[in-house]
Order: structure tokens, then C-alpha cells, then sequence
């Protein structure tokens, strides 16, 4: 892992939520009302937000799958600005003796990014990752778990 976030945002790190719609239209005007912005990207089933003020990553997954609606939401993360803080996520959740899955140069919901996956003692999915590209062609790679970070982790199509 190596580089720069492509991203900028306020601090050296901010929240991301990746939320199961099943509107996502609806859920869209919803968002855009109540952080009072546009969204900042939209694709086919996604769609994000990067308000700097609340300063967050808050994306809308359109998922056909009802088992995940009504959920708080698909996964959490921290978004930071470099590799180095990535791994020294991994660093410090290794030492911790807690299970990681890394994930380096994977397409996920039309960013490239590194990435670390955890889970909380709830079973909640956690990642820290950076953008390295942010606006990649194609939702994800074939193949790649994107944001679900292996088999045992949100559903491939609750990407960040």
C-alpha cells in the first residue's frame, strides 16, 4: 500500500456510512433535505454524500435483498488520507489480537482504494480505507468482495 487520498476533506480522517436502500431515489431527496447538499456522485444503485459540515462519507446503496433494509446499516468505516494510516489501522488491530482482512488497489463503488476490515465485538463491519482513485469506471472489479471485505462481510453490493 502506498498513496495519497484523492479525496480531500476537513481533519485527517472522517466517518463513512454506507446505508441498504430499497428507494434510492427517495432516499436520495431525503439526504440531500436533511445534510441540506447535493450528492457529490451518483451511479446506477449508488449514490453519495461528502457534506464538510457534518463532515462525513454517507453512501446509499440500493439493495433488492430485504434482509438488509432496516438495518442501521450495511458496514462503518474511517476514512483517512494515506496508506500509512491504513496500516497502521492494521498495526494496531493486529496487536489488539483482533481477525483483519486488508484489501489493496480494489475497485469498490467507483473509487480504488486500500482497505482494512474488522469486526466489533456486535459483528458490525468496520473498515479504515483511503481513496486513491476517486472515480474509477466501474462499480467493482470482477470478482472483488468490495466493501464487504470477505465472505463473512456485508453484501458486495453495500460498497462504499
Amino acid at each position: 500500500m502506498k498513496g495519497q487520498s484523492a479525496v480531500n476533506f476537513p481533519g485527517n480522517s472522517r466517518v463513512h456510512i454506507g446505508l441498504a436502500v430499497k428507494d434510492l431515489q427517495r432516499s436520495r431527496v431525503f439526504y440531500e433535505t436533511l445534510l441540506g447538499t447535493p450528492p457529490v456522485k451518483q451511479r446506477p444503485g449508488y449514490v453519495k454524500f461528502e457534506p464538510q459540515d457534518p463532515s462525513v462519507n454517507l453512501t446509499l446503496n440500493e439493495v433488492a435483498d430485504a434482509k438488509n433494509i432496516g438495518k442501521p446499516a450495511t458496514h462503518y468505516g474511517v476514512q483517512v488520507k494515506t496508506t500509512q494510516a491504513v496500516q497502521e489501522a492494521v498495526s494496531r488491530l493486529s496487536d489488539a489480537g483482533l481477525e483483519t482482512t486488508v484489501q489493496e488497489n480494489t475497485t469498490c463503488c467507483y473509487a480504488v482504494q486500500d482497505k482494512v476490515w474488522v469486526a466489533d465485538p456486535e459483528g458490525n463491519q468496520w473498515e479504515v480505507f483511503v481513496v486513491l482513485d476517486a472515480d474509477a469506471k466501474q462499480r467493482n472489479e470482477e470478482g472483488s468482495s468490495c466493501c464487504a471485505g470477505g465472505t463473512s462481510r456485508a453484501s458486495t453490493d453495500a460498497c462504499c
